[in-house]
């Protein structure tokens, strides 16, 4: 397998090396599994201080035009690899993109996760028929946020406040003070955020990664208690890799895990040391890309 400085001395033996080495990977592993590719992948870990001037990295409304673009003219029967790499976005967003999706590929769809899918990007990928990921690879809580804080979290804050403040009405002040901050409508959306991520995820399941299986109800079920549960996975930002899922371990086949990182590198290289920081591209080499240009 080529590793991170082989596919970094392969670049800069190249003219238009990020493109020409990113886009060779792409269409080995596609030649490999016989299957479309398309690669989501945003910069956020690697210019994540871009997000103060208003760029995106987390997935938006607008890029579903580049879903558009990649989509236009692949072999449709031939179904989906979809490679991501995301640290998650709107729920709206992401309902919009995997019905975008299914409606060309139906269920034949499979998320293939080198490093990282977080939140949203955990959503697309219980939206697909099963998830290749690598020991090193992780999901994320699908608990939803609201201004970058947690649901689950403000409404448990506001649980605690009614509880300490019934015990002792002296707490009043303080707690005012801290709940002085929320919107008085805050608790009812943080609510429905959560009801329609569940709902979501639970039917995508339901439809696809465990279709036609009698317990296909119970065990969507408990994944969305391990994946939306802020109890349990205490933080958003949480690493998972939930058992109940159809995972298949990338170690399980050498060819295979050399193709994914081998691209998954050159994504990362082309993230770092150009102005991109997002990439929606595939096999064919039709690409969306947004940056610093």
């Amino acid at each position: 397998m080529p590793t991170w400085n082989n596919v970094l001395k392969e670049i800069g033996n190249q003219s238009n090396a990020f493109d020409f080495i990113r886009r060779k990977y792409l269409k080995e592993l596609s030649d490999k599994t016989e299957r479309n590719i398309i690669i989501y992948y945003s910069g956020w870990l690697q210019k994540g201080n871009l997000g103060k001037f208003g760029f995106r990295f987390d997935i938006i409304d607008s890029d579903k035009t580049g879903l558009m673009s990649t989509i236009n003219g692949l072999d449709k029967s031939k179904g989906l690899n979809l490679v991501l790499h995301t640290p998650g976005g709107s729920i709206g967003a992401t309902e919009s993109i995997v019905h975008y999706l299914k409606s060309f590929f139906g269920n034949n769809i499979r998320a293939i996760i080198p490093q990282i899918a977080m939140s949203a990007g955990t959503m697309i990928a219980c939206s697909c028929s099963e998830i290749v990921m690598g020991k090193h690879s992780n999901l994320g809580p699908i608990d939803p946020q609201i201004n970058g804080k947690p649901t689950h979290g403000i409404i448990e804050e506001f649980n605690k406040a009614k509880t300490k403040i019934a015990a002792n009405s002296r707490t009043i002040p303080i707690w005012q003070t801290i709940l002085s901050k929320y919107s008085p409508t805050l608790i009812g959306e943080c609510e429905k955020a959560i009801k329609w991520s569940e709902s979501m995820v639970n039917d995508w399941l339901k439809a696809n990664m465990f279709e036609g299986e009698a317990d296909a109800a119970e065990k969507a079920e408990e994944i969305i208690k391990e994946l939306g549960s802020h109890a349990l996975t205490l933080s958003h930002d949480r690493h998972l890799a939930p058992d109940q899922l159809k995972i298949i371990d990338l170690e399980d086949d050498q060819d295979l895990q050399d193709k994914v990182l081998s691209l998954h590198h050159s994504c990362i290289i082309t993230l770092t040391q150009t102005p991109v920081y997002k990439i929606i591209e595939n096999q064919d080499g039709k690409v969306f890309m947004a940056g610093t240009f």
